[in-house]
């Protein structure tokens, strides 16, 4: 069922639910949250796509808030979906004039009461999300810095302005990177000399894993450009050799830990809509992504000499005492003689035999 409302208000959208679950027989509310979707006109279509999908894990209060600001005068037209393929309830508002600047007036009294309300902006989000008119209603605040211009995410005012509850798409696909990663470790434990991470150029994936590695193993850090999709490496250099996740397809990664056969993962890279799944399931604070986007300032700040690891840090082992046996050492070759030891003697022999001449005489 939809419902289009022109030039209405916060109160006549509420009717317009009630009346619609009502007609479609189901009165009572089963949803356990609300997500509010802050987005541009352009791309509100996909944003609600992914949203309802996610809702059918989660069913949710969906609220698609497109702000458009102007010198019009202020109006609120609303379109009330439920049923339809949509899991639980999808309101598309769109906000004119004066109004759009305030949008926090208008979706503050469509909140489901007593349940967790999560704020995602799909366009890349604003500079501190937690202070966000929007972003305050939030008790989890996602945004996506792939979405936007590499040059454009502030990431010294994300670590300065972080708040519980703040999260970035960029560091939600990361997840199964860093649970192997962390697994390998437990599997075989030793020493970390380094690390390497390849993406692609301006991913800031990416520069998220070299901050997650470098902040939690304490050694040095080093990115490499390729031509993508994403990341396709993360490689732990240790004394035994590499510990390496390579994916240069973007589906099926290989896995390799020494001494072992290598091993296909899959690894696909993930929907709008399951990475928006992912963070319904956890609405508690993220600590590790909060000290990860402190590490990310402090990586900023380095030279780039600090952020490149070394080639001894790079081989194992076995690899230096293979080259250590590869290098042959000449044997010295002896000093000549000198003259004057020769001279010496054969003066020394002449000697003796007039010594045996005259002996022989007497």
């Amino acid at each position: 069922m939809i419902i289009d409302l022109t030039d209405t208000t916060s109160s006549g959208i509420a009717s317009a639910l009630l009346k619609a679950r009502r007609n479609a027989g189901s009165p009572a509310m089963g949803m356990v949250g609300t997500i509010v979707v802050v987005v541009d006109e352009a791309s509100h279509h996909d944003a609600m796509k992914a949203a309802n999908e996610a809702g059918r894990e989660h069913p949710s209060r969906v609220l698609v808030a497109i702000l458009r600001p102007g010198k019009g005068a202020p109006g609120l037209d609303a379109e009330v979906r439920i049923g339809e393929g949509v899991p639980g309830e999808a309101v598309l508002l769109r906000l004119h004039g004066e109004l759009a600047k305030v949008p926090e007036s208008v979706v503050t009294p469509l909140l489901l009461p007593d349940s967790p309300v999560i704020v995602w902006w799909p366009g890349g989000g604003p500079r501190v999300p937690a202070e966000d008119p929007l972003g305050r209603l939030g008790r989890r605040r996602v945004t996506d810095a792939a979405a936007t211009r590499r040059a454009s995410v502030d990431y010294s005012a994300r670590a300065e302005g972080y708040a519980p509850g703040d999260t970035d798409f960029a560091w939600t696909r990361l997840t199964p990177w860093r649970a192997l990663m962390a697994a390998a470790l437990d599997q075989y434990p030793t020493k970390v000399t380094g690390a390497e991470v390849s993406a692609a150029r301006g991913n800031p994936s990416a520069d998220l894993m070299a901050a997650w590695l470098q902040s939690r193993l304490k050694v040095p850090v080093e990115q490499r450009n390729t031509r993508g999709p994403g990341v396709t490496a993360v490689r732990l250099f240790t004394p035994s050799g590499p510990i390496a996740l390579t994916r240069p397809d973007g589906a099926v990664a290989t896995f390799s830990v020494p001494g072992q056969p290598d091993r296909p993962v899959a690894l696909k890279r993930r929907t709008t809509s399951e990475l928006l799944s992912e963070e319904l399931r956890r609405l508690d604070p993220d600590d590790v992504y909060a000290k990860t986007l402190a590490c990310m300032v402090e990586r900023d700040a380095l030279p780039a000499g600090q952020k490149k690891v070394d080639a001894n840090a790079r081989k194992s082992t076995a690899a230096k005492v293979t080259a250590a046996g590869q290098k042959v050492i000449e044997p010295k070759k002896p000093a000549p003689a000198r003259k004057t030891t020769a001279k010496k003697t054969v003066a020394s022999k002449t000697a003796a035999k007039k010594a045996a001449k005259r002996a022989v005489k007497k």
